[in-house]
């Protein structure tokens, strides 16, 4: 099965929380393979064009205030169906909405503090991915522990 690869915001509130390391825990427990993390503070340029999609609605400056509010956490990571799989691990966006033992689902209350962001199709991962990494800063690498996840 080959592996896609996806990009994941932990967002100022999850950062502010000290969720950081619970968040990255519940991607990479369930067997999906970090390629690329960093903590920054996403600017207004960057947001704009993160969410762009979301420029003619009503709470587009209200996104772009929240998400340069405070550092974030980029990662990139990989593995089969990993868009779907991280939307499914994240929950639904409105948080009353999602399951317990989803992430929105086990930690936030709000839409508006929904703890993560997931890209949400192949097309979307592509144009987050690289707003956020260059191609040099992707690994590629094997864990030992690879054939215990995933079936050669």
């Amino acid at each position: 099965m080959p592996s896609e690869r996806t990009l994941i915001l932990v967002k100022p509130d999850g950062v502010q929380r000290g969720l950081i390391g619970p968040i990255i825990g519940r991607f990479e427990q369930s067997g999906l393979k970090i390629i690329g993390l960093k903590i920054m503070q996403m600017d207004e340029e960057t947001a704009g064009r993160h969410y762009a999609e979301h420029v003619d609605r009503p709470f587009f400056s209200g996104l772009i205030e929240f998400i340069t509010s405070g550092p974030i956490v980029a990662m990139c990571v990989s593995g089969p169906n990993a868009i779907a799989h991280c939307r499914r691990l994240m929950g639904a966006t409105n948080p009353q909405d999602a399951a317990p033992g989803t992430i929105r689902g086990d930690y936030a209350t709000d839409i508006g503090r929904n703890i993560t962001h997931g890209s949400a199709n192949e097309e979307d991962a592509a144009r987050e991915v690289s707003l956020f990494f260059d191609e040099s800063e992707l690994l590629s690498y094997h864990r030992a522990t690879g054939p215990w996840i995933i079936e050669p």
